[in-house]
């Protein structure tokens, strides 16, 4: 597919096909990593790491489970 580079304030833009966007599961407002190789330009989508809350759980052991915290007295209408 061709397509053409367009000015965009300063920059240059790329508009990037529905079709290809779908394809590798890009989103909109999604931090991407630009970079050169051989005169290629790669993009990348950055992917945070996904937990599970199961995952999260079986990391709490004795060692890291903390107690309970008092907070002071209530200064609304809190109900304890």
């Amino acid at each position: 597919m061709q397509t053409k580079i367009q000015k965009w304030g300063n920059s240059l833009a790329l508009r990037i096909p529905k079709s290809f966007a779908i394809n590798v599961n890009l989103r909109q407002n999604e931090p991407v990593d630009l970079t050169i190789d051989k005169e290629k330009i790669i993009i990348t989508p950055i992917r945070g790491k996904e937990y599970s809350l199961n995952d999260l759980l079986e990391s709490v052991s004795e060692n890291n489970l903390h107690g309970e915290l008092d907070t002071g007295t209530p200064v609304g209408k809190e109900i304890w």
